[in-house]
């Protein structure tokens, strides 16, 4: 019997508009110290959105989009 791997825990971002930029999510998530940071994980390919690698430094993540970053998960959710 194999052991698959725990799912990462996720953060739960509560987006304020209808989109938030991906480079601009993981600054607010404290995943990334700066805007640049965040880009420089972008362009070396390990952040994924929904399971693919996603280079785009600002893609537009919707509610419902799920974000990783070595190991750590961010659930996007609706404005209130």
């Amino acid at each position: 019997m194999s052991h698959a791997s725990p799912a990462p825990a996720a953060l739960d971002f509560q987006l304020r508009g209808d989109f938030i930029e991906l480079d601009k999510l993981l600054k607010a998530c404290a995943l990334a110290d700066s805007g640049g940071a965040a880009r420089h994980l972008i362009t070396e390919g390990r952040v994924r959105v929904d399971g693919q690698v996603e280079l785009r430094k600002t893609a537009k993540i919707r509610a419902g989009q799920h974000v990783e970053l070595d190991g750590q998960a961010v659930r996007v959710l609706a404005a209130d």
